[in-house]
């Protein structure tokens, strides 16, 4: 039975609420995810849970609330906002809108598949795992359940952009870097392909102001540049998963242990998911989109890493998630990585 708007209601009144807690434990050094008021919150954050489109904005905010939640030092205030975070995420998902509510499985492939176990990082290296996608696979999806499997951090484009703009905040407001992570933030909320678009119309004084702000540097570049800092220092403070920021050539040139998994699926099952996700898309509409995706994507990992996005052969693992669904991939991973004995034990 599809929950009422009422009921759904309530559950972003839940969202909202579990918000406010969080920050009342932390204090007021990382903010909160909705700082605006009650009300206005309520109905936007109701509106997104009864829009499928948008329902990945939904995904990041509970994800950045998860993130926060976990850094609470006093053990019993951190089980009972993570209890409240579970419960909400539960419920959540079973919404028909939400997230998409189809999945990308290929019934006849995944009767032919097999797990193999294999370990990968010590008890003293940080569990951290870097994604890559197409779009249309179900790749988001398998990330997000992931990391709350493993009950780590996730890091999409949205959380990671936020991530920066707590961080600039927290600097001394007499003192800013030129280049500082406030004025790259925006870029990041966006595609990374998006950086090799054209610049129209700049005129003499918008030059000298990217030019100064970014120390010389053209402004994709300086883009990468801070966010390989930015991943290289939480690489060494916590475990986490993060979707694609070329994440996985970042951390092997900086010798950091990893794991990077790419996720794609054959273009009927990805154009059938492009159309459920995405309303007004066609047949022709979904697959011309997926392939100018593609081709962006690659051209901006290829650029930055000197690597071919989507080849086998720079990454540890490559699923076909129509082998197995969405849930199935996260199995499958669990399983590759030797997690899933903690997993069992979690439930």
């Amino acid at each position: 039975m599809a929950a009422t708007k009422e009921e759904i209601k309530e559950l972003a009144e839940h969202i909202y609420d579990l918000d406010a807690e969080v920050y009342v434990h932390l204090g007021s050094s990382l903010g909160r995810v909705f700082n605006r008021d009650r009300e206005r919150c309520v109905n936007e954050l109701t509106e997104l849970l009864t829009t499928r489109p948008q329902g990945h904005l939904v995904r990041s905010e509970l994800g950045l609330i998860a993130n926060m939640a976990r850094t609470i030092e006093d053990k019993e205030e951190r089980a009972m906002c993570m209890t409240e975070y579970n419960r909400i995420l539960n419920e959540v998902m079973s919404l028909p809108t939400s997230f998409a509510s189809g999945d990308v499985i290929d019934p006849i492939l995944a009767k032919l598949n097999s797990f193999n176990v294999a370990n990968r990082f010590s008890n003293d290296d940080h569990l951290i795992i870097c994604i890559s996608w197409t779009y249309g696979s179900g790749g988001i999806d398998v990330g997000f359940k992931l990391a709350d499997k493993l009950h780590i951090n996730y890091y999409d484009a949205d959380i990671f952009a936020a991530v920066l703009k707590r961080l600039d905040a927290e600097k001394d407001k007499t003192i800013r870097d030129a280049a500082g992570y406030a004025h790259v933030s925006e870029e990041l909320q966006q595609s990374p392909a998006s950086e090799f678009e054209a610049v129209t119309h700049m005129s003499l004084k918008d030059h000298i102001k990217y030019f100064s702000r970014y120390h010389g540097l053209n402004r994709q570049d300086a883009v990468f540049f801070n966010q390989s800092d930015l991943i290289c220092d939480m690489a060494k403070k916590e475990d986490f998963i993060i979707m694609g920021r070329c994440a996985d050539a970042i951390l092997t040139n900086n010798g950091i242990p990893h794991i990077s998994i790419y996720i794609t699926a054959p273009i009927e099952q990805r154009i059938h998911r492009a159309i459920e996700v995405n309303a007004g898309l066609d047949r022709k509409k979904a697959r011309h989109f997926l392939k100018k995706l593609d081709k962006k994507h690659a051209h901006y990992y290829n650029f930055y890493t000197g690597r071919s996005w989507g080849n086998a052969n720079n990454y540890d693992l490559c699923i076909n998630s129509a082998s197995y669904g969405i849930d199935g991939t996260v199995d499958f991973i669990l399983r590759m990585i030797g997690r899933d004995k903690d997993k069992k034990k979690s439930e």
